[in-house]
């Protein structure tokens, strides 16, 4: 008894509909554009960075999508009011949807549209639809049954045109009414008056110009069409092709005093009330004004657009006398001359010997006659959308740009209601009458609004439709509230005719009752056509609606009781209805159903509904099986003592080693696996309504079958049978026999108990006795009949342990597998060792069999399944395991939950599957890669000095992780024992360097991810491997940022800024910096395997034999041993670049191109495949090239010294907390290096880095880094340089006396050469002289005697001894 959206259609090929009309929308077009892009970026020169930077391929998609789905919104749309006709337009193109009862693929019969006709309407040049209509029109005939002879299409062009169609797309009239484009067309039908006051309104086809109004009389209307129709079926009889059209009558309003016009409302003749009309006359003619007698006929118009926002027209009606002289006279001037106009069809009336002239020629189009605006509602900011006519023509809702909903009172032309934020409302009216059927009818006249007991109320409810919010309300108006609301979509669209059919008076209305629709809502998502059901009582108060639901209940009710005929198909309602109250006992239900079913027994055979007395019977027993296990469960009987461990060790058939290491692995999996779970008080696990019971049960052919439930409600339902066997305090063996009793299989018992033991791990590992109860059921089950074949053996395979094996793989609670399928082993060996003695006994008499075990195929399943299970549980345990105290921040990525494993998912994951798993969880902990080496280390020898030694130098987060770390490293052990092929430690390494890279994707921000994954990559032993995976890295995710990135530092020629990277590289600069760096160390790493890989053999990978038969992708392993081998001089040629990016980026250079230190073969080589052969630069280099490349170098070892001076200055902030990624980079001979690369020569890169550390003062270092330099006379002559400038310093520029006096004494030559000398180019002059005197000192001893400076430099000494001492 409320709102309900019933769907009563769906298209039957909605999208070849969309490809018709829209054909830019089409899948393929928007994969096209997505390849053309593809390949231009691939195709583009150099240039191609500085391009919008592409989108990623689901953005790209899901844009598509979108985009695919908004298409409707670009279409006019119509449906006709009885549903016998859609059209969809968009352009010049329509297509005519005609519904069709089909069969569904679920089988039911419904509603599908079809395409009937589809083609293109435009006649003129450059025309287009935009507007619809579907008019239905009456049948003439008088055995017609209600429904319209025929639909016309009327279809308004951007031209001005106004054509009408038949539904095959036959074109019947073209009218030429205004050379403006037509904006809306609107139609009103006749509708009998609710009052006997109410004004007759008649039938009309309003359409609207940006600056006129056409109204086209109905009944004119209606005979044209039926002429028109008549003769082109005629024509078409005879071939001939001649159509006349038949004159219509229209009238013409041209409005004024308004800016712009979108939509309009035609409300209709309405006759003022005397007090209105001199109000009226007051306001406009003042106290002069002559008022009439008797009020005038006015034909109302609403319009909305801006300035007005709503506008209010009124057109007198006929050729009366004005009722406001002044005013009203030249209006009515106006109207007797030009208000019927006869409008020509095509080219106007032509005899039929009438030549066609050579051209054709546009009709004469007949002058508007002028209305002014009334009044309006002026909002200067605000502008109108739509309009939408309430069917009583009282109300009218408004939408505008704002997002608002107005509701309009149009007789007073007040705005009375307010709705916000509906941006793109679509808006309807649905007009409900109370129903008042179920009184006594009495004759009178009929009426759709009135019956015996009088007049019916009517409520008004407004439709409106969000698309933003995908949401459709209905509201009661005119101030009720929200009474229903739906979500639907963003793509609908919101249909409301607000006409029926065309044709009817108040005489030829009187016997039709239509079905129509007043509202519509059609979803190209799903293809469906749906509409909104309201019931009268909710536009009633909220107290009154609450009783208007219950007093309609209670008279249906009466009725029914009340109706002699019995009807089985009521019986069977209410018995179903009674049976899925909730509210009703146990022992009423039984009782219903008995006295039902004695009476159906006692009715003559011919009488009794046979399915119905079936449906009592099935139900009684399930009635009477409910009540029987209510009381099995509520029965608690003597609970034995809790088997010790060497009884449960015999009962499982373990031997004593083998049972402690089940009981250890359960308490790890216990320990590790804590969850929390909550349960009420009054919650119990038995319990179970009979409403649900009776739901989830169902009784056919004395056998009783489960419906397909919810895996919750299966529990549910095993937890009432078996819950309290499982626990030992109800009877196992009573409970077997009544469900066996009742008609259930085995097999469905055997479901419904494992999925009960699967999903309840957490009480069963606290309840150590339930595996006893859990044997004992199954010995129980096991033995009924059917459960297993007579005819097997122990060569075969039963069905019935399968189905518990295969329970038991796909189960995720591992813990509980595990047991479950020890007991199926247990009793499995239980049951052939019977078998086995009944088949021997005869054979062997007197002989020891105890220590005998009978071979069978099942017992080996089980073996193998207890092996998988546990390798399964040791891994959930693994993975259940954190590292403590984790302090450092947590990517979200990381907190992330991992899945559950199950033998299933294991199986399906293919062979790098359980690696994969395993590294999944190294990332969500985020420990070092020597965490796992050490385990590993552990595993393959005991714990020595050396494993000690190793495991102090693992970086871990804080100390206090210690304890946490040693539980992790046990279980990794554990795994590594379980796992030693799939889990070897390069595979392992393999995985977790892939998963890092894959998650650093995700969030590049993350550039610690890409860091780890680097690390894992170098921990790699087989240099196979390494190779193989270090290629996948930069092909896959490494290359096109790394492209991205060198352009955009090349375009702007620096280093660039955070927004920049953001906005091309798709990361942040700090991020970006760490992502160069280990772009560097991957390409390393990469060359480093290259060469390692010729010494060593490919890993042979192997499976651990329980997992053989593993299925699915291909492991990362196997992809990497089939890469190709590297073309090593590229990959290099690549580093050199990726090294040189890195100190661009880590330094902040400015003035730097990265592509101008290279020729075009260069440029050319990089981001090709590596493993091709690229044309690489050799021989001399150009001479500029080399300067900027020498420029570079220096550059680079600059910025390296001042970045060491400035950190031991402060000492508190470490490189590596600035720097994380660099671990230990010796950035000079980095530089040297490149320069060998670079054809520069390293000996000037090392003289310019000893010249820095001495300019900085950091002479130490100067002495350490002198060595290294190859031309040592060269430096020496710079460092004579630097001495001098110090001691220029420490003269000239102190000014101190002993200073001036020392300067005095020194030889002339000094003097000029120290004053021409300039301290500001040190960095550091706050330098020790005794410092100097070293330096000095060194430069004497590297100067030869005949070197030009050499004499200069021993002056340079006394200089330095005099100021010492």
């Amino acid at each position: 008894m409320s709102c309900v959206l019933v769907p009563f259609g769906h298209f039957q090929d909605l999208e070849a509909a969309r490809d018709f009309l829209c054909p830019h929308r089409r899948q393929g077009s928007a994969a096209a554009s997505k390849e053309s892009k593809s390949t231009s970026w691939e195709d583009g020169d150099w240039g191609a960075w500085d391009e919008a930077e592409l989108q990623e391929p689901e953005e790209e998609e899901t844009n598509s999508k979108t985009q695919r789905n908004y298409w409707l919104q670009d279409c006019v749309l119509s449906l006709s009011p009885t549903n016998d006709l859609m059209v969809i337009a968009n352009e010049q193109k329509a297509v005519f949807l005609v519904p069709k009862w089909k069969h569904s693929d679920k089988g039911k019969e419904e509603m599908q549209y079809a395409v009937g006709w589809s083609g293109s309407l435009n006649v003129e040049e450059g025309e287009c639809v935009s507007s619809v209509l579907c008019i239905p029109l009456a049948s003439q005939k008088r055995s017609s049954t209600g429904r319209p002879d025929w639909t016309c299409i009327v279809v308004g062009f951007t031209s001005g045109y106004v054509r009408f169609y038949t539904e095959s797309g036959v074109l019947l009239l073209a009218q030429l009414l205004n050379e403006d484009p037509v904006l809306q067309l609107k139609c009103r039908t006749y509708e009998i008056p609710r009052h006997p006051g109410v004004t007759e309104q008649n039938e009309e086809l309003s359409i609207l110009y940006p600056a006129a109004i056409v109204t086209i009389d109905g009944f004119s209307l209606f005979q044209s069409l039926r002429a028109c129709r008549n003769q082109v079926a005629r024509a078409a009889a005879s071939g001939n092709e001649n159509v006349q059209p038949p004159p219509l009558a229209y009238k013409k309003w041209g409005l004024q005093d308004v800016d712009t016009i979108v939509d309009h409302a035609s409300i209709g003749i309405m006759t003022l009330s005397p007090f209105d009309q001199m109000k009226t006359a007051s306001n406009i003619g003042g106290y002069n004004a002559a008022i009439k007698n008797s009020p005038p006929a006015m034909s109302q118009y609403v319009t909305v657009g801006s300035n007005p926002f709503t506008g209010f027209f009124f057109a007198l009606e006929g050729s009366s006398q004005p009722l406001l002289s002044h005013v009203a006279l030249a209006v009515a001037s106006k109207l007797t001359s030009a208000l019927f106009n006869a409008a020509s069809g095509w080219l106007g009336w032509k005899s039929k010997h009438e030549e066609e002239p050579a051209q054709k020629q546009k009709p004469k189009v007949e002058p508007a006659t002028p209305l002014a605006v009334r009044f309006g509602l002026p909002d200067s900011r605000r502008h109108g959308e739509r309009i939408c006519l309430s069917p009583c023509n009282t109300l009218a809702a408004v939408t505008d740009d704002f997002g608002r909903v107005i509701l309009l009172d149009v007789t007073r032309g007040l705005a009375v209601r307010m709705w916000k934020g509906y941006r793109d409302a679509e808006v309807g009216w649905i007009q409900t009458v109370e129903d008042l059927h179920e009184r006594e009818a009495e004759k009178m006249d009929f009426s759709p609004f009135g019956n015996a007991q009088g007049p019916s109320r009517v409520a008004q409810f407004l439709v409106i439709y969000a698309p933003r919010r995908g949401i459709l309300e209905v509201w009661s108006t005119q101030q009720g509230p929200r009474v229903g609301a739906f979500n639907v979509g963003k793509y609908c669209r919101l249909l409301y005719p607000g006409y029926k059919i065309m044709g009817l008076n108040n005489v030829t209305s009187q016997g039709w009752q239509p079905q129509t629709y007043q509202i519509c809502l059609v979803d190209p998502v799903s293809g469906s056509v749906k509409t909104v059901h309201v019931p009268f009582h909710l536009a009633l108060s909220d107290k009154k609606s609450e009783r208007a639901k219950d007093m309609h209940l209670v008279k249906k009710l009466n009725a029914l009781l009340k109706a002699k005929t019995s009807d089985p198909g009521r019986f069977f309602c209410a018995l179903e209805s009674i049976l899925t109250s909730e509210r009703v006992p146990l022992s009423s239900l039984t009782n219903i159903t008995q006295t039902l079913m004695d009476n159906l027994k006692k009715q003559e055979l011919e009488c009794v509904d046979e399915g119905l007395l079936q449906f009592c019977a099935n139900k009684l027993k399930l009635l009477h099986l409910y009540e029987l296990v209510s009381k099995l469960n509520s029965q608690t009987i003597q609970k034995d003592a809790s088997p010790s461990d060497n009884d449960l060790a015999k009962l499982l058939r373990l031997e004593d080693k083998d049972f402690h290491r089940l009981e250890t692995l359960l308490e790890n999996y216990k320990k590790e696996n804590p969850q929390t779970t909550v349960q009420f008080a009054d919650e119990k696990d038995d319990v179970l309504s009979v409403k649900m019971f009776l739901e989830y049960l169902e009784y056919e052919k004395d056998v009783i079958n489960v419906k397909n439930m919810e895996d919750g409600e299966y529990v549910a339902l095993g937890s009432f049978f078996f819950w309290k066997c499982l626990c030992g305090e109800s009877s196992t063996e009573e409970m077997c026999h009544a469900l066996e009793s009742a008609g259930f299989s085995p097999q469905i018992l055997l479901s419904l108990l494992l999925n009960l033991w699967l999903s309840r791990e957490r009480e069963i590992l606290d309840k150590p006795d339930s595996v006893s109860c859990l044997h004992t059921m199954l010995s129980l089950l096991s033995k009924m009949k059917v459960a297993i074949d007579e005819s097997w053996d122990t060569q075969s395979v039963s069905p019935w342990w399968q189905q518990m094996r295969t329970a038991c793989v796909q189960s995720e609670n591992n813990a509980a597998a595990l047991l479950s399928a020890h007991v199926g082993h247990s009793v499995t060996a239980q049951i052939i060792d019977s078998v086995t003695e009944k088949k021997f006994s005869q054979i062997i008499v007197g002989s020891d069999t105890e220590s005998w075990e009978a071979l069978s195929l099942d017992s080996e399943y089980w073996k193998l399944l207890l092996k998988q299970l546990e390798d399964c549980l040791i891994l959930q345990t693994l993975l259940h395991s954190k590292v403590n105290k984790r302090t450092k921040r947590v990517s979200s990525l990381q907190t992330e939950p991992l899945s559950r494993l199950s033998v299933k998912k294991l199986l399906e994951a293919g062979k790098g599957g359980i690696a994969d798993t395993v590294a999944k969880w190294v990332f969500k902990q985020g420990f070092s890669p020597l965490v796992l080496n050490w385990a590993q280390h552990k595993t393959n020898t005991d714990s020595t000095e050396e494993s000690v030694e190793m495991h102090t130098n693992i970086f871990l987060e804080e100390p206090e992780a210690e304890a946490g770390l040693e539980t992790i490293v046990e279980l990794l052990q554990l795994a590594y024992q379980q796992f030693p092929c799939s889990l070897e430690v390069d595979v392992l390494h393999a995985h977790c360097c892939w998963e890092y890279v894959v998650q650093w994707n995700k969030d590049p921000e993350e550039a610690c991810f890409l860091i780890s994954s680097i690390d894992h990559l170098r921990c790699i032993i087989n240099a196979h491997v390494q190779h193989g995976i270090a290629l996948m890295m930069w092909n896959t995710f490494i290359v096109k940022r790394l492209s991205s990135a060198t352009y955009l530092m090349d375009k702007v020629g620096k280093a660039p800024k955070d927004r920049l990277c953001r906005r091309d590289v798709g990361m942040g600069d700090t991020a970006m910096t760490a992502f160069l760096g280990c772009c560097s160390d991957l390409l390393q790493t990469l060359l480093e395997a290259d060469v390692s890989s010729d010494e060593m053999h490919a890993p042979v990978l192997d499976t651990e034999d329980a997992w053989v038969s593993v299925e699915g992708p291909v492991s990362i392993v196997e992809l990497a041993l089939e890469q190709k081998r590297i073309h090593y001089p590229l990959v290099e040629h690549q580093f050199v670049l990726c090294t040189i990016l890195y100190a661009i980026m880590r330094f902040s250079l400015k003035s730097v191109k990265p592509l101008s230190l290279f020729d075009s073969k260069g440029k050319n080589a990089f981001f090709k495949d590596l493993t091709s052969i690229q044309l690489l630069p050799s021989g001399d280099m150009d001479p500029n090239v080399l300067s900027i490349r020498q420029q570079f170098l220096v550059k680079v070892v600059s910025a390296a010294v001042q970045t060491l001076c400035s950190s031991q200055k402060a000492k508190e902030v470490l490189e590596e907390e600035l720097f994380p990624f660099e671990k230990g980079k010796n950035w000079p001979t980095l530089a040297a290096d490149l320069a060998q690369y670079l054809q520069i020569s390293e000996d000037v890169v090392r003289r310019h880095y000893v010249c820095e550390l001495y300019s900085y003062g950091m002479d130490h270092l100067g002495e350490e880094a002198f060595l290294q330099v190859t031309d040592k006379e060269v430096l020496a002559s710079q460092l004579l340089i630097l001495a001098g400038q110090r001691l220029a310093f420490a003269l000239l520029h102190t000014q101190t006396k002993e200073g001036m006096e020392l300067l005095a004494r020194l030889p002339p030559t000094l003097c000029t050469w120290l004053k021409a000398m300039d301290p500001q180019e040190l960095q550091n002059v706050e330098v020790p002289i005794a410092t100097t005197a070293k330096l000095v000192n060194k430069v004497i001893e590297h100067l030869p005697e005949n070197h030009g400076q050499y004499s200069l430099a021993l002056n340079l000494i006394e200089a330095v001894e005099a100021i010492s001492s």
